[in-house]
């Protein structure tokens, strides 16, 4: 599974009060050199984003940030996305992380990055 970060958002309060990177959406393999991106719209609406290999980098050519986690995406999590209130928790949903603490993308981005 990817964790995807951005310094863009077009949330109002993420632009005011995050510290870069300000989004974040989980990415799961379902092929070969083909993925599922969950970008997080608002509550009870989560887009599913069908991306390539190719367009992964091209994301990062554009400043995105993407990290590699050896975890698996828990097998609720389809049922869970919808009940996600921000994108942070639609991450913390799909890596099955309970810490709440981790609020922001930036508290998540420097989490696994310790990992």
């Amino acid at each position: 599974m990817l964790i995807i970060f951005s310094d863009h958002t077009s949330k109002i309060l993420p632009r005011i009060l995050c510290i870069p990177p300000k989004h974040c959406a989980p990415i799961i393999r379902i092929g070969n050199e083909k993925y599922i991106m969950f970008q997080f719209v608002r509550r009870h609406q989560v887009a599913q984003i069908y991306l390539t290999e190719h367009a992964i980098k091209l994301l990062q050519s554009k400043g995105w940030r993407v990290i590699k986690t050896n975890k698996k995406i828990s097998n609720d999590f389809m049922i869970k996305l919808r009940t996600a209130y921000s994108c942070v928790d639609l991450c913390k949903k799909a890596l099955n992380i309970h810490n709440p603490f981790i609020q922001t993308p930036r508290e998540l981005y420097k989490k696994l990055k310790r990992h």
